[in-house]
């Protein structure tokens, strides 16, 4: 076994199989849906790894949170495909939103249910289902360390205090794409499978408030320091940005204090990030997403030996074209995308490449550049700063402040070798900023399908780019469906309207 975690452990290639072994034994208790009874209800053995004893050493209660970003870094893993690679959100909500042109080729009716804004729910297929599945996994994870965690009276302080933080975290970043991806969903916070099967739905205002409280609390309890696999601070030199620090928590308290409309706070938290400028930069566009980026708040490593970020292999198109094949790349870049970069956007020059085949030209994203694990290693971009930079924009366009907003909105554009924005209302600093949000996050995290619904401009958009890509659109497909299966399982639940 090629050990992949270097930047997480320290020691040697004994001690990370030995780490990965012990992560195995962990997610093997993980239910597939908050509607599963746990899989092992009778005490285990005491030489096994169990929530009984995961917790008592350091270095097995370490292994339960890396577990789950080893889980998030890689698409062959079986578990948490939403982060990366040919199933992620990246891929799928912009084939959902007018960012993706889905190859004619292709077969795979879930590519074609995310592209036609057609996914359904029902026994025989449930596209677009796949996100409430592996996030309430990640989320059950999350909660069992929590409870882990809280009883684990042995654990240095420092330690237990990181890994409470990083579960908070990142059961407030799992939430924040379920509700923005299936609006109100059940609010989950305790392993008693009883009590999460028969759940229904919570408002989304509500779970917001949850982020909240969890990210405020990860704030409180997360290092203002890069820590490596045994919970100590790197050395200067050498920081590896892979687990949560309390800025990832600010980070992505700033974005959903946007997204709930309080935007004072959204722009405080974002100004929290920015004036660090001893450890945050908008790098040169050439080193936005190599390892350890001055502009990373949080990335992940990738955990497949010889390969570098899965999305370089969703989305770099070969030379011999996109593919319906095994292994293939289904879609490239649409044309209302790339008529959205103003000329001398030199994020077109550096992030976009191009193939032609047989007479025909593909445009594809190219953040990610390497395909395999070369020398200078690409990690999978999470957080950034350009995004902060764009919160606090509109944050502080909404508030009034339209020289502080421009200056932002700026601030993004330089970088891209283009001019200062001319937008000098509200109104046209709001389009400004969402088309510059457009060019700068194409193919990251589903951010312009998000946008498009948070801003109210997804019918007017849809209705438009729908029919291009085949389908009829209407309101209700802004959601995708819940699993059939759950809502069999549970009768509390209700399915999104017109599914």
């Amino acid at each position: 076994m090629v050990c992949k975690f270097k930047p997480y452990l320290k020691g040697s290639k004994w001690r990370c199989n030995k780490l990965l072994m012990l992560m195995t034994g962990v997610l093997t208790y993980l239910p597939f849906s908050i509607g599963c009874k746990k899989l092992i209800t009778l005490d285990a053995p005491v030489t096994s790894i169990n929530t009984g004893n995961v917790y008592s050493t350091a270095p097995t209660a370490i292994a339960v949170l890396t577990g789950i970003y080893s889980k998030m870094s890689g698409s062959f893993s079986g578990y948490f495909s939403f982060s990366t690679g040919s199933n992620s959100i990246a891929l799928t909500a912009g084939l959902s939103a007018d960012e993706l042109t889905l190859y004619s080729g292709i077969s795979n009716a879930s590519y074609i249910g995310f592209y036609k804004n057609a996914l359904t729910a029902n026994p025989t297929a449930s596209i677009g289902a796949d996100y409430w599945v592996d996030l309430y996994n990640c989320i059950f994870l999350c909660d069992s360390a929590l409870e882990g965690l809280n009883k684990a009276a042995a654990l240095p302080s420092a330690v237990r205090q990181q890994l409470l933080g990083e579960a908070r975290f990142l059961r407030a970043f799992c939430y924040f794409y379920l509700v923005n991806l299936y609006g109100d969903v059940p609010l989950v916070t305790t392993t008693d499978y009883q009590v999460n099967a028969a759940l229904p739905r919570t408002s989304s205002n509500a779970v917001y408030e949850q982020m909240i409280t969890d990210l405020i609390d990860a704030q409180n309890l997360l290092s203002a320091d890069y820590l490596n696999g045994d919970i100590q601070p790197y050395p200067p030199a050498s920081v590896q940005r892979l687990r949560p620090t309390k800025w990832a928590a600010s980070a992505l308290l700033a974005r959903v204090y946007l997204y709930k409309g309080d935007y004072a706070n959204a722009e405080a938290q974002a100004s929290t990030i920015i004036e660090q400028a001893w450890l945050f930069q908008l790098e040169d566009l050439d080193n936005v997403f190599l390892q350890n980026s001055r502009e990373a708040i949080w990335q992940l490593q990738p955990v497949n030996a010889g390969r570098n970020t899965e999305d370089a292999f969703a989305f770099i198109i070969p030379s011999t074209g996109p593919s319906d094949a095994y292994g293939g790349v289904p879609a490239y870049l649409s044309p209302y995308l790339l008529q959205a970069f103003e000329a001398n956007d030199q994020r077109k020059n550096n992030w976009v490449g191009q193939v032609t085949v047989d007479a025909d030209t593909y445009s594809y994203p190219y953040k990610y550049k390497l395909t395999v694990e070369m020398p200078v290693n690409e990690y999978l971009m999470v957080l950034r700063l350009a995004e902060l930079y764009l919160i606090r924009a509109e944050a502080r366009a909404r508030q009034g402040n339209l020289s502080g907003a421009a200056d932002d909105l700026n601030a993004v554009r330089k970088r891209a070798g283009l001019d200062n924005t001319s937008a000098d209302t509200q109104t046209a600093l709001l389009s400004a900023i969402l088309h510059e949000k457009q060019v700068e996050l194409f193919s990251e995290w589903g951010h312009r399908w998000l946008d498009l619904k948070r801003t109210g401009k997804v019918n007017e958009v849809m209705t438009m780019v729908t029919p291009q890509k085949g389908g009829t659109w209407n309101a209700n497909w802004q959601w995708y469906p819940l699993p059939f299966s759950d809502l069999q399982k549970n009768s509390r639940l209700q399915q999104n309207p017109g599914y």
